[in-house]
């Protein structure tokens, strides 16, 4: 991960997280987290490659490097992490459990239960490592572990909030996201008591475990973004707003900024992922043309836009915070304006030339790749990856 996008993934996601806290609550951004589309889309509109296993590490690493500073104010914690961290994260829950009262003891259990859930009790091959425990200062918590397989280099995400948790053997997650792999022997399954009373009998120790995905989340092998990976009238709606003169006159009115068309590009999406409900997150590709991907998936990050963007956010927070008015509704009513736009107007982007415009107009906006640092001599190794 290099310095310059994990800083500013760390400033963009904290305030789209302060602005779902401020505005929605702890549960909402608890409940987005434990939503394998929502938390793939969040990732992508922060600039990571849309369907890498490192958007699981980058994400969780940032809002932990953005929110636990001021974990006191906003009443969250993100705890644990990736190898050395995740065995850490007992720890830090204690220390959060200290501070704010509660079942130190009962946290830590939970966190080592849902550990060996997902690595022992589902059959897939893959093994977990990492693990990230978010809990608020009530109790409420979420939980996203990943795991690897070494043979294919493929990974599978898991997914828990504590409200959709009725019994942890019997259907606790919230989304599994990964390849379908067929038939898989789950110990948990609803339809596995049988399996489950036989090694009661056995061991005397209840498996603890289950799988239930709603939505299955599969990420080709591809890098690069393809029309059939994106709601095209969607994305056209986006742009529609962004470039059409009337459109993108009356979107700054909505927000009250004088914003540069590719900066209201970027806002528009933004805003879908703090105010969007969950349908509108099955293609999370159509997130990364807010700013870009790291590795030139669908064009180098613009930096320039990036930067701007971090601003418009972070001054619709500030504003919330001194008037006492629907807070950043801004945002609220952008989002809101683009959906009537799809509705009515139904534009259809065409990817390819979105795609070369984007390329054409890169170097403008300070576009920048992980190859850039290469060619610049910059390291990008195992001491900044040593961050998250």
């Amino acid at each position: 991960m290099p310095q310059w996008l994990a800083q500013r993934m760390a400033r963009l996601g904290t305030a789209i997280a302060e602005s779902i806290l401020l505005q929605y609550g702890a549960g909402e951004l608890l409940a987005r987290l434990s939503d394998p589309f929502w938390f793939q889309a969040f990732g992508s509109v922060m600039g990571m490659d849309w369907h890498s296993s490192g958007i699981t590490t980058s994400v969780m690493g940032a809002l932990k490097r953005g929110l636990n500073p001021r974990s006191a104010e906003l009443g969250i914690y993100v705890c644990g992490g990736r190898g050395k961290a995740s065995r850490a994260t007992p720890e830090e829950l204690f220390r959060v459990a200290d501070t704010n009262g509660l079942n130190g003891a009962e946290l830590a259990r939970i966190s080592r239960l849902t550990a060996k859930i997902d690595n022992n009790c589902i059959a897939d091959g893959f093994q977990i490592y990492l693990h990230a425990f978010v809990v608020t200062r009530a109790g409420e918590w979420a939980v996203v572990q990943q795991g690897m397989k070494p043979e294919t280099g493929s990974a599978r995400r898991y997914h828990w909030h504590s409200a959709t948790v009725r019994d942890f053997v019997e259907e606790p997650h919230s989304g599994i996201s990964g390849e379908n792999q067929g038939i898989l022997m789950n110990l948990v399954d609803a339809d596995a008591k049988p399996a489950r009373h036989a090694l009661l009998e056995i061991a005397h120790e209840k498996p603890e475990a289950t799988l239930a995905a709603l939505r299955h989340l599969k990420m080709p092998d591809h890098h690069e973004v393809l029309a059939e990976n994106v709601d095209l009238k969607r994305l056209g709606a986006v742009l529609a707003t962004a470039y059409e003169r009337d459109l993108k006159d009356f979107a700054n009115l909505l927000l009250v900024e004088n914003l540069g068309p590719r900066t209201l590009q970027s806002m528009a999406m933004i805003a879908e992922v703090i105010h969007g409900t969950p349908t509108r997150f099955e293609d999370p590709a159509r997130f990364s043309f807010a700013l870009g991907g790291k590795d030139g998936h669908p064009f180098p990050v613009p930096l320039k836009t990036y930067d701007e963007s971090i601003e418009v956010l972070r001054r619709s927070l500030d504003r919330a915070k001194v008037e006492c008015t629907e807070k950043t509704d801004g945002l609220r009513r952008l989002d809101r304006f683009v959906r009537q736009v799809e509705e009515r107007l139904k534009p259809e982007a065409d990817l390819g030339a979105l795609v070369k415009h984007e390329k054409e107009i890169s170097r403008s906006l300070d576009g920048r790749t992980v190859a850039d640092d290469k060619r610049r001599g910059g390291k990008v190794g195992s001491k900044q990856l040593r961050l998250f």
